[in-house]
C-alpha cells in the first residue's frame, strides 16, 4: 500500500466526522377559529393583509374556517408564526371582533 492511499483514506475519515449535522428548527401552523360573529369580509381582509394571500385564496380559507371550525392559514418558523398570530388578535380586539388564531407545532 502506498502513502497516497493512506492519504486518502485520512481525508474521507476527516470529511465524515466533521460534517456538521444541521437540524431544521421546527414549524408552527397558524389556524383560524371560526365563530359566530366575526363577519366573513373581515376574516377575508385579514388574510390578505397579515397573510399576504389574494382574494380567491382568502375567501377559500374563510369559507374553509365558517364550514369546518378551522382552517390552517400557513406553516411558519415559530417566531413568524408568534408574530401572526399576535397581528390577527391584535387588529380582531381593535374591531371589536371575536375572532381568535391560534398556533400549533406542526
Amino acid at each position: 500500500m502506498s502513502d497516497k492511499d493512506d492519504d486518502a483514506e485520512g481525508d474521507t475519515s476527516v470529511v465524515t466526522k466533521t460534517k456538521p449535522k444541521t437540524k431544521r428548527p421546527p414549524l408552527y401552523k397558524v389556524m383560524l377559529l371560526n365563530d359566530d360573529y366575526t363577519p366573513m369580509e373581515f376574516v377575508v381582509l385579514v388574510l390578505e393583509k397579515f397573510f399576504g394571500l389574494n382574494h380567491a385564496q382568502s375567501v377559500e380559507i374563510m369559507l374553509t374556517v365558517h364550514k369546518k371550525g378551522l382552517a390552517v392559514v400557513g406553516v411558519f418558523a415559530f417566531e413568524i408564526a408568534e408574530t401572526k398570530v399576535a397581528q390577527v388578535m391584535e387588529s380582531a380586539r381593535r374591531n371589536q371582533h371575536p375572532l381568535q388564531c391560534t398556533m400549533e407545532k406542526e
